[in-house]
């Protein structure tokens, strides 16, 4: 059996902690014969555990305690710490692993609430689990989510050969928000999301690129951000913004003009890896 999940992409700007989509870089896990201990193998480094100390056996027996244990082979195409969702992969991954083992016929509703009170908010994990574009709250322990069809364009990424950690990244954040400044940056985030789910991406470009919440602060963690923001605005971009909590840095921009730009940002010797994505419409599979 194997479980594959895709990775993420939250925030979209403004959509902060609620928004994200689903990318076609993908984690995958193998399950094997059943072994006196867990055995999870992987090339992913050292600092990712092989035994039961890994994010994915700790969340499935966080889902079902009795589990037996098993070979695990884990494959994953995602970064760690480049704000891709690796954790959130996982933590989807490793609530599978329990449902499949032991049976439990868990509703994506309720997959998603166990992922969500793991991982504290819903905009990595609800992609993850339902694919596309999600738009989720979470208040008062009860998660909430709308999926729909992202528009159709080009997404190109930016992902630096450094790490930043989530933790990290929200040490900038300012504790509070003045009541002026909160309608300000929730106005900006409503119409992001009224123009994405019209298919408006110049309108919502507009409002990613103008988010109050976190990427004024964070912008300076991720030096390459307004250098590729600046060029990617000569290819006639929509939006370019940071995935996540950085440091990867997304650009949706018309598909007639994906290369060209993925080019000229290789031209920039910056220091990284430029990727070209897909929306990942199917989320959490399994194969028999």
């Amino acid at each position: 059996m194997r479980i594959q999940v895709p990775a993420t992409s939250a925030n979209i700007g403004p959509g902060f902690d609620s928004c994200g989509i689903a990318v076609n870089q993908y984690l995958v896990i193998g399950i094997h014969e059943p072994t006196k201990a867990w055995e999870i193998h992987h090339d992913l480094g050292a600092e990712v555990p092989s035994d039961a100390e890994n994010l994915l056996i700790q969340t499935a027996l966080r889902v079902d305690p009795n589990l037996t244990p098993h070979s695990i082979q884990m494959v994953s195409k995602i970064p760690l710490a480049r704000g891709l969702g690796s954790s959130s992969s996982v933590i989807i991954a490793g609530i599978e692993l329990a449902n499949q083992l032991s049976n439990l016929k868990l509703t994506n509703q309720e997959k998603l609430q166990i992922a969500t009170e793991i991982e504290g908010h819903p905009d990595n994990v609800a992609p993850a689990l339902l694919g596309n574009f999600t738009i989720s709250s979470y208040v008062n322990g009860q998660v909430q989510t709308v999926l729909h069809q992202f528009p159709k364009c080009a997404i190109v990424g930016f992902i630096p050969n450094y790490e930043l950690k989530t933790s990290d990244s929200r040490h900038v954040l300012p504790e509070e928000l003045t009541y002026k400044e909160a309608v300000v940056a929730s106005s900006i985030a409503n119409v992001m999301i009224a123009a994405l789910l019209k298919g408006d991406l110049k309108a919502a470009g507009q409002m990613i690129e103008a988010d109050h919440f976190h990427e004024p602060y964070r912008q300076k963690l991720v030096p390459e951000f307004l250098t590729v923001r600046k060029l990617a605005k000569s290819f006639d971009s929509y939006a370019t913004y940071l995935s996540g909590a950085g440091p990867t840095i997304l650009t949706l921009l018309p598909e007639a003009e994906a290369v060209s730009f993925a080019d000229a940002l290789s031209n920039e010797g910056l220091d990284g890896k430029i990727e070209l994505f897909e929306i990942d419409t199917e989320g959490l599979k399994v194969y028999q």
